[in-house]
């Protein structure tokens, strides 16, 4: 196995023991007012950056998607406006997703990269804001792709696949209500993802019982591989999906378990055996969602020690010269010790997230290189602010547009 960081780090040096980390949390979970304060003051400085930027910025025109585009600037100000009710977060974010449904291209069906993103965002900024009409226009129109999610060319991967579909659907579900959008639905993609799964590994006579490509690679990772569509179907509690969980998508999950390097990171793809890349989008900051959700479901501790192997050469490795973006930069790769923490509520965990939070909040002081998106949600400052800001809440934080 080769190994090479080829200066894709910086080497960590922030203080690893939590007994001389100042004091994080209260005696009920939440955090002292000194973090707390520390974290709003730099969030504040931070979105008075991103306002400012994002007037003159150039970078994402013409891109109206969550993933680079003025979706995932809607997507920040929709999740500020949860955590800081009084601004006028939402109204920005009505301002960003209106353009965005202007513009639809009618030919990607996700929730990060296509039509699906505006709509699910466009229609729970407009139910917040008490236009019904106008949010189940969204969702009707959400509710009008699922014949292009379904069909055979669409492929199976978070980005611009089914699972970005099947993403967008629980997102509505989960914001809104239940009720708006039918099991049905949502059975029916997650059943067209796992027969693809089936059908490929037959084809291929994998080792492995579901297997899937993207533009004919087997990736591993969150963003176009095997741990994104893994984690998207196990936050399904419907027939389709727990019918298939024994046969199909526990051994699948145990499969993707003997790639691990002796490091603790994942490889990019099957028959890749560098260990480069430490991004939530290719490596352990992506497949430790997937490892964490497997203890849930299936209770064995052996994958909450793999995911425990996932962090450790994240701390070692994550900080990251790409930037503080969510898809390959620092905001990314610190999800992945508030995942732990929420799954043990170790404060070891905690600690790391906030030396990768106080990184963060010391945003473009270090070096890193300058992002061709800058002020984007997946690749920019838009993802640190989120992270920044689902810092306040560390037990109910959650990596924007993967988990529900």
């Amino acid at each position: 196995m080769a190994s090479s960081s080829h200066n894709r780090e910086f080497p960590n040096t922030l203080d690893d023991h939590v007994s001389t980390s100042s004091n994080l949390i209260d005696s009920y979970s939440k955090l002292t007012d000194e973090v707390a304060s520390h974290l709003n003051s730099g969030i504040t400085k931070l979105v008075a950056k991103l306002d400012t930027g994002l007037q003159t910025d150039a970078s994402s025109d013409g891109d109206y998607s969550i993933y680079t585009g003025k979706t995932g600037i809607a997507l920040l100000y929709l999740h500020l406006h949860n955590m800081y009710p009084d601004g006028d977060y939402l109204t920005k974010a009505e301002k960003y997703v209106k353009k965005s449904l202007k513009h639809l291209k009618g030919h990607r069906v996700t929730f990060l990269c296509g039509d699906a993103g505006p709509l699910a965002v466009g229609s729970v900024v407009y139910d917040k804001k008490g236009n019904k009409l106008k949010s189940m226009e969204c969702i009707q129109r959400l509710l009008e792709l699922v014949d292009m999610a379904l069909d055979l060319s669409t492929p199976d991967e978070l980005l611009y696949g089914r699972s970005g579909y099947l993403y967008a659907l629980l997102f509505v579900r989960h914001n809104i209500s239940e009720d708006v959008i039918q099991n049905d639905i949502i059975e029916k993609v997650a059943k067209a993802i796992l027969d693809s799964g089936m059908s490929l590994g037959r084809k291929e006579q994998s080792q492995s019982p579901l297997m899937y490509k993207w533009h004919d690679k087997p990736y591993i990772g969150a963003a176009h591989g095997m741990a994104g569509i893994l984690f998207s179907l196990l936050q399904v509690d419907l027939p389709a999906v727990t019918s298939s969980l024994s046969e199909y998508i526990q051994p699948t999950i145990d499969y993707v378990a003997t790639l691990q390097f002796p490091s603790g990171n994942f490889p990019s793809s099957l028959g890749n055996d560098k260990d480069r890349l430490i991004h939530w989008c290719h490596g352990a900051p992506g497949v430790i969602h997937l490892m964490l959700q497997a203890y849930k479901k299936f209770g064995d501790q052996k994958y909450l020690n793999q995911a425990e192997k996932c962090g450790d050469i994240i701390w070692s490795r994550g900080l990251l010269r790409k930037g503080y973006g969510l898809c390959h930069g620092t905001s990314g790769n610190a999800y992945a010790f508030i995942a732990l923490y929420q799954t043990t509520e170790d404060k070891k965990h905690l600690h790391r997230a906030w030396k990768f939070a106080e990184w963060c909040l010391d945003y473009g002081k270090h070096g890193c290189n300058t992002p061709d998106r800058p002020f984007s949600l997946f690749e920019g400052m838009a993802g640190a602010i989120y992270f920044l800001s689902d810092f306040l809440c560390p037990k109910k934080a959650k990596f924007p547009a993967f988990y529900i």
